[in-house]
C-alpha cells in the first residue's frame, strides 16, 4: 500500500520556507504523492498555486489536487490548469474531484450550489474533450496546453454516498473514500459500494481505491488533532463538531499505525494522510513511523 501526505494548507503560520521544507522532505521520503485541498472561505491557500509551487519543488511524488470542487469552476479552466500542472510535473498528476459541502464557498465564488452532481457529470466529459484536443465552441481555437499524460491525468472521485459513487463509475478511475479517524469499518462501506458501481457500470477494470484520515503526530497530539477536526467542521454545528472532534483517536504512534493496517485490509492501494498541524514533525515523525511498519 502507497503513503501520500496532504500539505497543510488551512494553517495561518504557514510561510513560504516551511513549505518548501515540507515539500522537500516528503519528496525524499517513503511517500508516493502529496496532495492538498481546496477551501474558499476560512483562512487557507489557494490549491492551485500551492501544488504548482510543490510541483517545482518535487521530482518523485505525484501531484494530487484533493480536491477540486469541480461545480465551482469552469470545466475548460480547470482542464487547462490542470493540463498545465501536468506539463510542469512531467505526468505526475492524479486529479480528485468532488461536489463539496459547502455552499458558503459556492455563493463566495459566485457559483450554484443546486444540481452540481449532475454539472460535475458533465465537466468531467467537457474536460476530457478539452485534453483530446476539441475546441471548447465550434470555430475556436483548441484550448492548450495537452496534459503530459496520455488522454489526460487519471481521475479519482471524493464520495462517499452510493449515489455519488454510482455516479462517479461512469467518469472515474478510482474512489478517494476519506474516513475522518481511519475507520476500517467506513472504509470498507465505501470501497464496496465503489466495487458494485464499477460492476453496474459495466467497467472491466477494478476501481483504484485511496483511503485517508486525519493524524497528528506533533507536539500535543491529541489536543490538537481535536481541535483541528472542530475547526474543520464546525461549519456543520457546534455541537456535531465538536462530537466528531471528541472521537478523534489517531494521535498515537500505536493508533496511526492500527489505522494503516486496517485500510490496507480494506483494499486501499494508497492513503492520504492528511496531518492536524504545520509542524514539520508531522512529516519527520510519520517517514519514521513508515519505516517502523516496515
Amino acid at each position: 500500500m502507497k503513503i501520500g501526505i496532504c500539505l497543510p494548507y488551512m494553517k495561518r503560520d504557514i510561510t513560504r520556507e516551511l513549505l518548501m521544507d515540507w515539500c522537500r522532505k516528503i519528496d525524499q521520503g517513503p511517500f508516493s504523492s502529496l496532495s492538498c485541498g481546496e477551501r474558499i472561505t476560512d483562512y487557507t491557500f489557494e490549491m492551485r498555486n500551492v501544488l504548482a509551487f510543490a510541483a517545482a519543488l518535487t521530482e518523485n511524488v505525484r501531484i494530487v489536487p484533493s480536491l477540486y470542487v469541480l461545480p465551482m469552476h469552469s470545466a475548460v479552466w480547470a482542464a487547462k490548469e490542470i493540463a498545465t500542472l501536468d506539463q510542469l510535473s512531467n505526468g505526475r498528476v492524479t486529479v480528485t474531484v468532488g461536489v463539496g459541502g459547502r455552499e458558503n464557498d459556492y455563493r463566495a465564488v459566485g457559483a450554484s450550489f443546486k444540481n452540481r452532481h449532475q454539472k460535475q457529470d458533465e465537466q468531467i466529459a467537457e474536460m476530457r474533450r478539452i485534453w483530446a484536443g476539441e475546441p471548447p465552441f465550434e470555430g475556436a481555437d483548441e484550448v492548450g496546453p495537452r496534459p503530459y499524460q496520455d488522454g489526460g491525468p487519471p481521475i479519482l472521485a471524493g464520495a462517499m454516498g452510493p449515489k455519488a459513487i454510482a455516479r462517479a463509475a461512469h467518469w472515474a478511475d478510482g474512489l478517494y473514500g476519506f474516513s475522518m479517524n481511519g475507520s476500517k469499518a467506513e472504509t470498507d462501506r465505501m470501497f464496496g459500494m465503489a466495487d458494485d458501481a464499477w460492476q453496474e457500470a459495466g467497467r472491466s477494470e477494478a476501481p483504484q481505491k485511496v483511503g485517508g484520515f486525519w493524524y497528528c503526530l506533533a507536539d500535543d497530539p491529541e489536543n490538537r488533532l481535536k481541535s483541528y477536526v472542530y475547526d474543520y467542521l464546525k461549519v456543520l454545528g457546534d455541537d456535531m463538531a465538536k462530537a466528531v472532534a471528541a472521537s478523534m483517536t489517531r494521535h498515537t504512534e500505536d493508533n496511526i499505525l492500527r489505522a494503516m493496517d486496517d485500510l490496507e485490509e480494506a483494499g486501499s492501494d494508497e492513503i492520504f494522510m492528511v496531518p492536524a498541524t504545520a509542524d514539520i514533525s508531522e512529516v519527520e515523525r510519520l517517514c519514521e513511523l513508515i519505516d517502523k511498519r516496515g
